[in-house]
């Protein structure tokens, strides 16, 4: 793959719904643990999951607003995905007009990795993020995944990350 192919990133459009499925499935049900709170563990929370997904996409995908999902295309499949989301907060020292940019459901198709594609996807939503006045960029990640993103220049918070749900899906049907 040329260097050029790494660097085709581009706004995901409603046709491309059901591949960012088929890619967020790998975080959601093919790769984490079932200790990670948001491991699917039942066909039932991975029918739901999807329904909503769905819904959001086709929802989210035609505005011009807070939100980007970027997507590297390939010969009838995307090859890779990522989420951004500008999100205002309190203003900080890191952060001082309180405009944060949420890094979400980065992923590659597991015959793509290593070929450079989350380098260009990330190096896209920051760009889209900076020219839209956001501070920093915040994400939370696995073990699996941390090596690539301090490599990109994230750097840990020393804060937990804590998780509360307030809704719960049944477990299992």
């Amino acid at each position: 793959m040329s260097a050029l192919d790494a660097q085709h990133v581009r706004s995901a459009t409603p046709d491309d719904i059901d591949e960012l499925v088929r890619l967020r499935a790998y975080l959601l049900e093919e790769a984490p643990s079932a200790d990670l709170p948001y491991a699917v563990t039942s066909p039932h929370q991975s029918a739901l999951w999807r329904e909503a997904y769905r819904a959001w996409l086709s929802e989210h995908l035609c505005e011009d607003g807070p939100l980007s999902v970027v997507v590297v295309p390939g010969a009838g499949r995307l090859r890779a995905c990522a989420t951004a989301v500008i999100d205002q907060r309190a203003p900080s020292p890191a952060c001082p007009s309180g405009r944060a940019g949420w890094v979400q459901s980065v992923v590659t198709d597991p015959r793509d990795r290593g070929c450079g594609l989350g380098t260009a996807i990330l190096d896209h939503l920051t760009a889209w993020l900076r020219a839209r006045g956001v501070d920093e960029i915040v994400l939370q990640t696995t073990p699996a995944a941390a090596d690539f993103y301090r490599r990109a220049g994230f750097l840990a918070s020393g804060e937990d990350l804590l998780f509360k749900p307030l809704h719960i899906a049944e477990k299992a049907l």
